[in-house]
């Protein structure tokens, strides 16, 4: 059964009970994500005894709004669409992603998973091959300078890419140059205290890998394939990682109902159970099946 025969075979009643949106799941999960980010915030600014140690807890916590963002471009995390907008866009602040321009990357990601012509995810070389690569890939450079030239790249009214429609790139300019605001401002705020390097730079550049190391269980080493059953992985992980990442490690029931909240997805793995074929158990083991098919393809290369 390929992910087409299982959605047909969800009898409409449920499908329409699974997809349901609403406003106090949402807020709820959002009201505890930025509140860890407050309260680490704060201990590290009042310097509290130890205040280094939670710097990379922070700098995780915020990097991973990136999930949130994500949610938020298929407008599921809320029922009222101005939150899904607003809360998308702020959560791509601080991880310098910009939402408009990352709703047309990841909607194109969607209608082309795994493809390597056509996602955009494979056209911007997601995936690493070798240990050079994955070092540098999982450090989060990559992607800081990527996001750092997209921002500047939209705000100079420059194409941000086929996958994005004519009638946004007004919105994505528009977007680009109130962040690039945003930032002059910050940057701005660092010659009178650096408070803001200690809650927001550093964190962020020491929680990015963490990120980085997430996001390649979703497909990495899954097959070229249209079968969302095949070309993604649905990653067994415990509770404090499925909250930071707002359920997303259900990537496989996200990509088969994509209108599924976050919230409702443990439901819906539950009626896959038995159907999914490319499942970790947890993010370590992914992390070590890659780390050896790269030794695998190396040992290749020399012989």
């Amino acid at each position: 059964m390929d992910h087409k025969a299982f959605v047909n075979s969800v009898p409409g009643p449920v499908l329409a009970e699974l997809s349901k949106t609403e406003d106090a799941a949402g807020l709820r999960h959002l009201a505890v994500h930025l509140g860890l980010i407050l309260v680490l915030s704060l201990y590290v600014a009042a310097g509290a005894p130890f205040w280094w140690l939670a710097i990379m807890p922070l700098g995780i916590a915020i990097c991973f709004l990136f999930t949130l963002q994500h949610e938020a471009t298929h407008k599921t995390p809320f029922a009222t669409l101005w939150l899904n907008e607003w809360v998308g866009r702020l959560a791509g602040l601080p991880i310098l992603q910009p939402f408009e321009w990352f709703r047309c990357f990841h909607l194109a990601h969607h209608r082309h998973t795994n493809d390597p012509v056509r996602d955009p995810e494979l056209i911007g070389g997601a995936r690493p091959e070798t240990w050079a690569s994955y070092v540098v890939h999982v450090s989060g450079l990559p992607f800081w300078r990527a996001m750092a030239c997209q921002v500047l790249s939209n705000a100079l009214g420059a194409n941000p890419g086929a996958y994005v429609p004519e009638r946004a790139r007004r919105r994505i300019a528009r977007e680009a140059r109130w962040m690039l605001l945003a930032y002059a401002i910050a940057a701005f705020s660092l010659f009178f205290s650096p408070v803001l390097f200690w809650v927001w730079i550093l964190p962020c550049l020491l929680g990015q890998p963490f990120l980085r190391l997430y996001l390649l269980a979703e497909h990495g080493r899954c097959a070229f394939v249209a079968d969302m059953f095949r070309n993604t992985r649905t990653t067994c992980t415990n509770r404090i990682v499925r909250f930071l990442t707002w359920n997303m490690p259900y990537h496989v029931e996200h990509h088969t109902l994509p209108q599924v909240p976050f919230h409702r997805l443990p439901e819906l793995h539950d009626h896959m159970q038995g159907r999914h074929q490319v499942i970790a158990d947890g993010y370590v083991a992914f992390t070590r099946d890659y780390a050896a098919s790269m030794r695998g393809r190396d040992q290749a290369a020399r012989g």
